[in-house]
């Protein structure tokens, strides 16, 4: 019997699944990538791999490791053959201390896509399909969302839907917009609460089937 598919979900806190009301991490059938998991249950093997912090291809002085662009092509060849792979990455460019605007941060998520899309991760040696998902904006600024430096993002962050649209048209991936999905929970701003991460997963994961059921014919 073949294995089943892999789908690797590549993301920040809200994919590793961080609980803004305990700074704790939600269970797995909570996180969004538990929900994809249940819902492509015999259909796709999905892995979980998102980091606290994670930038698209910015380094950070504060938290060493977080550079989406290092590990994204160690973390495909580890889980190849690659059949589709999440991307939702930018929310963490928009610190302070990187001093982008939103297209730097939409060009640093094409980045990423085009990363995966010259490997050879995917079925038979070819790339994987892509989904590229663009983050919900930020919420209303709080005490720690001006800790970690997003005080003056949300504006920013309103406006990363249509770039990455724009960015996945041009690479001729697959595109989902989270920001009209859901928001940001009012503890702190900046993370997905627990009913989110329902409506996310509902939704990525009939965006992940189709892209299998078109791998397939």
């Amino acid at each position: 019997m073949a294995d089943l598919p892999t789908v690797v979900c590549f993301g920040d806190s809200n994919t590793w699944g961080y609980d803004p009301a305990t700074a704790a991490r939600f269970p797995r059938k909570v996180r969004w990538t538990g929900v994809l998991a249940r819902s492509l249950s015999g259909a796709a093997h999905v892995v979980e791999e998102g980091l606290n912090g994670r930038t698209t291809v910015w380094e950070s002085p504060f938290a060493p490791g977080r550079c989406g662009r290092d590990y994204l092509g160690p973390c495909l060849a580890s889980h190849a053959p690659v059949h589709v792979l999440v991307v939702m990455l930018g929310t963490n460019d928009l610190k302070a201390i990187f001093r982008l605007a939103a297209p730097d941060v939409a060009a640093g998520a094409a980045a990423l896509v085009d990363l995966a899309l010259a490997s050879r991760s995917g079925r038979a040696g070819g790339p994987p399909r892509v989904l590229l998902v663009s983050p919900p904006r930020l919420g209303a600024a709080t005490d720690m969302s001006m800790l970690w430096g997003f005080g003056a993002a949300r504006e920013s962050s309103a406006g990363l839907g249509p770039l990455y649209r724009t960015a996945a048209g041009a690479l001729g991936c697959a595109f989902l917009d989270a920001d009209p999905l859901v928001t940001m929970d009012p503890a702190d701003g900046v993370h997905l609460d627990a009913g989110g991460h329902a409506v996310l997963g509902a939704a990525i994961a009939e965006a992940v089937r189709t892209l299998l059921d078109d791998a397939r014919s």
